[in-house]
């Protein structure tokens, strides 16, 4: 009788047991397999929510890689991917200001913006572009590329944008302070500091993205990674793009996850989500024109003689052939 309740009542908890402990080294040999990717990112600005959105939907998981952003400099991280720390940067401008600097190995593989995320904000009693005349402007840099292409938006305004207006560096994230302190009559603002600089009364007089044709939030990595790892730069492209569809599809999914990431308001957020969803990339690649255009403003930026071919600065076959991927299978978040 004890042997029988040995073979029956203890046979099958130990049975049990170990297939549980087979499903237990299943799922740590998987997670073990994820790969780690570092990816650095410059700012907690809404189009970054994409890649902690990429990694909690799980569709960094279904590529085999484990997600980790850093906030850093968008120049510090240039010099993190080069260094090989990092794999991935956002500040994917800042990789083409390299390229065309010093021919550097480096590729935009993403693009999440088609459109400008900056807008020129004045002081109130200014009401047209011909009132700039004169004026003190509040920007991150008289030689950065917002400023460029303020340039040109004023004098397709009918202003010199070289000499009509005076332009004042005040530092990253003073210019609000710089205009409502009421020594500076205009300011180039991010979409978070033009709520705050409306909300006090001062005026919107340019939304960059109807302005210019210019890309905006770009996704870089190195040509070494492309050759030597090109599933990997794939997956994360895929991903990516899983994470641009989520945006569109889920309004109040990507809401809280900005509240979480960016610890904004929810009226901000919301306010931020419909203000720029429109503005996010189909299939995280620009046309040839908009390539064109980011790299004759990076040229000015950096003062060069030779214009930098499209090929050299991008590379959106990943992002091309993830969206055909995706649409062919019907892939919906």
């Amino acid at each position: 009788m004890i042997g029988k309740i040995s073979q029956t009542c203890l046979g099958r908890p130990v049975l049990t047991l170990v297939g549980a402990l087979l499903v237990m080294q299943s799922t740590f040999a998987g997670a073990q397999s994820l790969q780690t990717v570092n990816m650095a990112i410059p700012a907690k600005s809404f189009q970054m929510v994409l890649y902690p959105i990429a990694q909690q939907k799980g569709y960094m998981k279904e590529e085999g890689l484990d997600l980790r952003v850093i906030f850093i400099a968008p120049t510090t991280s240039i010099q993190a991917m080069l260094g090989g720390d990092v794999s991935f940067t956002g500040a994917g401008t800042s990789a083409l200001v390299t390229i065309a600097r010093s021919n550097t190995p480096l590729k935009v593989v993403a693009a999440t913006n088609d459109r400008v995320l900056q807008w020129l904000v004045t002081k109130p009693e200014i009401t047209s572009p011909k009132d700039l005349k004169g004026k003190r402007i509040a920007t991150t840099g008289v030689a950065a590329i917002a400023t460029f292409m303020l340039k040109q938006i004023l004098t397709k305004h009918g202003l010199d944008g070289n000499k009509d207006v005076t332009y004042l560096d005040v530092g990253q994230g003073n210019q609000l302070p710089a205009l409502l302190g009421g020594g500076l009559d205009a300011a180039i603002l991010s979409v978070e500091q033009r709520y705050v600089g409306l909300d006090k009364g001062m005026r919107e007089m340019f939304f960059f993205g109807n302005e210019v044709k210019n890309s905006w939030g770009t996704l870089a990595t190195t040509d070494k990674l492309i050759k030597e790892n090109p599933k990997m730069i794939g997956g994360f492209v895929r991903a990516t793009l899983k994470a641009m569809r989520y945006l569109r599809q889920d309004r109040e999914g990507t809401i809280s996850a900005m509240l979480k990431f960016a610890g904004v308001s929810r009226p901000q957020a919301t306010r931020v989500y419909d203000d720029i969803i429109g503005t996010f990339t189909r299939n995280g690649a620009v046309d040839d024109e908009t390539q064109r255009n980011d790299l004759q403003i990076i040229r000015q930026v950096v003062n060069a003689n030779e214009t930098v071919a499209n090929a050299k600065g991008y590379d959106f076959s990943f992002a091309l052939e993830a969206d055909q991927q995706l649409n062919k299978i019907g892939w919906k978040p």
